[in-house]
């Protein structure tokens, strides 16, 4: 049993938990709870560490699993969550490649420019993987998807939403269009009421910055303005709010044409 904060494991957990940069080195990212551990692919997972009380409560959970027991105060110390479950994995990243977002005909992407809080990103793929969108693509700038706030938001989508960040963002969008997929973006200038375009081919929504919005050069590459309508005086929606009503229309019209 781990009882100590000088203990290297417990270094470690607090240093993937508080810096993209180790992240990256170790090429590992941390998730807590008994539901994001269940619902990791298993031979994804490096390590798992529950605290004391957590294991005389689940150990038969793990009866066949390797599991570092920690006491609980060392657990909560290393935990990034106030109210901790009592268990957290060191787990794989993922590496895609540009090639497996085309699987499928008429493919469905986002493509997010400067996201910058972890919730709306977290909420952003949890939403995506529910609307059956196929991969999302990332500006460098976006916040770390490894960030534990960010994966916690996921709510275990993490591990099935395949996502991509891009160098150059302009350029990805060049790419799409040459595959046949129009780019949508949600902009003050679009004539068209979102619902009003057809979304059955494949497409792509470009979602901005929560304050700035998209850049102009960004939007500029958009082969349609579209907006959501606005009641009050409401000037815009949370960019996960305004993703998460973009994507379920995607969805409600291709569910459409699969009853038909």
């Amino acid at each position: 049993m781990i009882t100590s904060t000088s203990n290297q494991q417990i270094k470690k957990i607090i240093q993937l938990a508080k810096k993209g940069k180790v992240r990256r080195e170790e090429d590992v990212f941390l998730v807590e709870g008994l539901r994001m551990y269940q619902e990791a692919p298993q031979e994804k997972i490096v390590k798992t560490y529950v605290s004391e009380s957590f294991w005389k409560r689940e150990q038969k959970r793990f009866q066949d699993k390797e599991i570092e027991i920690v006491e609980d105060r060392i657990f909560q110390n290393a935990s990034d969550t106030i109210t901790p479950q009592g268990i957290l994995s060191i787990v794989r990243q993922y590496h895609y490649q540009m090639e497996e977002f085309w699987k499928k005909e008429n493919p469905f992407f986002l493509v997010l420019e400067n996201i910058q809080d972890p919730g709306n990103m977290g909420t952003i793929f949890r939403t995506a993987e529910g609307a059956g969108v196929d991969g999302i693509f990332l500006s460098k700038d976006c916040v770390d998807i490894y960030n534990p706030k960010v994966i916690r938001s996921t709510m275990g989508s993490i591990y099935r939403m395949p996502f991509l960040y891009t160098d150059c963002v302009t350029d990805l969008v060049t790419q799409l269009q040459n595959k046949k997929v129009r780019v949508f973006a949600a902009h003050l200038k679009g004539e068209k009421n979102y619902d009003q375009e057809n979304y059955l081919s494949g497409t792509a929504f470009l979602i901005g910055n929560e304050g700035n919005g998209l850049t102009e050069e960004l939007a500029q590459k958009a082969d349609c303005y579209i907006k959501i309508p606005m009641a009050g005086k409401v000037e815009s929606l949370n960019a996960a709010v305004a993703a998460s009503i973009l994507m379920y229309e995607v969805s409600r019209q291709r569910r459409g044409r699969r009853e038909i």
